[in-house]
């Protein structure tokens, strides 16, 4: 048996750092850990937002397992998918991208198709954001017949309705990925496209498709609909190339989901859509295909793990293709590092060293006495009271001798006009000193309010939060990060996870533009 499994990771660095991966070192073994929680010869990751100049060793070798990357070139820390095959079902071929455009002189997979619809800039563009790793593997089907199979790990881009460029590049890059796929199948190859689609492909595989406009007619689903058969196989139907693996066995399963927003909380109330498949050709899906299954209780992202179980052999090759991360220089090596430069050396013992003779000895003791002698006869330079002292640092503060003071004489002091008081009697010196103490009292109360005040003004806080109207619970509060006018303002929507509209105890959907301070 042979068990295929792809998760679009959202960043594979950051979910080792969520198992308590902090040391490079041992982000080996936890990522081992993840390849061996998913129990499958070979593992497809998607969105790992790494570039090739922040990829590790630890996440490049782990033990028992062989890895294919692809890299954004455009931007750092987007995109990027990963293939990882254990030696057991080490591939014969491996490629990065669908064009053929960064394929090695050796170990590539071939078979690219009439790609002349597009230029060179077009293939270029569509395969420097890390979208897609090509292996190809020798396998035994059941019938022992040996064969190639190709996996295609893709992470296709998503359509953000505010950029219709990126739409076209979406679109651009089905038709690519379909060109490659069916090149393949025409050489005589078995295909499994198995990845991140960003499509819900029918209205069951999505949560609300009611609601959104123009479901059917989406660019992206019409797509879908010329890949893959019709399971339903009724006279007149559509058949493509490829079948859905997932719906083949499971053709009318709702909340299949494997995409749920983190935002809104969706994944409690299973609020999503079914963005990631396992895709075969027909062929090998009618014959070899045991089992397609989600594995939702995988956390850890914001979609989930999905595969699938053929009932086939894989054949290892001995040595792995030139694209494994094993032989790029920084891991293999071959490429020299600054640290071996700076690295100390250890001084050698002098071995030759001569040993020094009892006469030759003799006769340096006695050079050195004569020389001793002739530094001693030399007149010692006198200490005592003749030597000038060196003066200290606060011998400079010291006051300075004082003038002879002259005798002063004290003249008797007279009052001044107007400033003779008439006594007072003991019951008015209470009572003023009663008044003085209660206005002093009052002053520092006084003061004490005001400073209170001044400081409650200031760190009062952000003002509590609205209660939505659906459940009167305060609100939570978020920020728009999307680019546009209201890019940085603040809102305020029902805390509670997002679910199915009939449902009370969901989000009630209030929203509320927060107040600017």
């Amino acid at each position: 048996m042979l068990r295929v499994v792809s998760w679009n990771i959202n960043g594979i660095r950051r979910r080792l750092q969520s198992l308590g991966c902090q040391v490079p070192s041992n982000c080996s073994t936890d990522l081992r850990h993840i390849l061996e929680e998913l129990d499958a010869d070979i593992v497809c990751f998607q969105e790992t937002k790494v570039t090739r100049d922040a990829l590790t060793e630890p996440l490049a070798v782990v033990e028992g397992y062989n890895s294919y990357f692809s890299f954004s070139r455009s931007q750092r820390g987007y995109s990027g998918v990963a293939t990882f095959c254990k030696d057991s079902a080490t591939p014969v071929a491996a490629e990065e991208g669908l064009s053929g455009l960064f394929a090695n002189l050796n170990g590539n997979v071939g078979c690219y198709g009439n790609m002349t619809e597009f230029t060179q800039e077009q293939l270029r563009a569509l395969d420097s954001e890390g979208r897609a790793v090509l292996t190809q593997h020798k396998i035994h089907t059941w019938e022992g017949k040996e064969k190639p199979l190709t996996l295609i790990n893709v992470y296709c881009p998503h359509a953000d309705p505010g950029k219709p460029e990126r739409l076209t590049f979406k679109m651009h890059f089905y038709r690519l990925l379909q060109i490659r796929a069916e090149a393949l199948l025409a050489a005589g190859c078995h295909v499994i496209i198995l990845g991140d689609l960003n499509t819900a492909h029918r209205p069951i595989d999505h949560c609300d498709a009611g609601s959104l406009e123009c479901f059917e007619e989406d660019p992206g689903r019409k797509w879908l609909d010329g890949l893959l058969s019709d399971l339903e196989c009724q006279t007149g139907s559509h058949i493509g190339p490829f079948m859905d693996s997932y719906r083949y066995f499971y053709p009318k399963q709702e909340g299949a989901f494997t995409c749920w927003s983190v935002i809104t909380g969706a994944r409690h109330f299973n609020y999503g859509a079914r963005l990631d498949y396992v895709l075969g050709d027909r062929t090998l899906i009618i014959d070899t295909f045991q089992a397609a299954f989600l594995l939702p209780e995988v956390k850890g992202s914001d979609h989930c793990p999905v595969g699938a179980v053929l009932n086939m052999s894989c054949v290892p090759a001995k040595q792995c293709p030139a694209l494994c991360t094993r032989f790029l220089p920084e891991f293999s090596g071959t490429q020299l590092k600054i640290l071996g430069f700076l690295v100390p050396h250890k001084q050698e013992p002098m071995w030759g060293q001569q040993v020094l003779q009892p006469s030759h000895q003799i006769q340096v003791q006695k050079q050195q006495k004569s020389q001793d002698h002739r530094y001693s006869s030399r007149p010692q330079k006198r200490r005592g009271g003749s030597r000038r002292c060196q003066k200290n640092l606060m011998s400079y503060f010291q006051p300075s001798v004082s003038l002879p003071k002259t005798s002063v004489v004290e003249l008797p002091r007279l009052p001044l006009v107007g400033t003779f008081i008439t006594p007072k009697t003991p019951e008015e010196d209470v009572i003023a000193t009663t008044v003085d103490d209660q206005v002093s009292v009052s002053e520092v109360e006084d003061k004490k309010v005001v400073q209170t005040l001044f400081w409650k003004s200031v760190l009062s806080g952000p003002s509590p939060a609205p209660l939505c109207r659906g459940h009167k619970e305060p609100c939570v509060m978020r920020i728009v990060k999307k680019p546009g006018p209201n890019m940085g303002r603040h809102f305020y929507i029902c805390a509670r996870p997002q679910g199915p509209p009939d449902d009370p105890s969901s989000s009630c959907n209030f929203f509320l533009w927060r107040r600017p301070s």
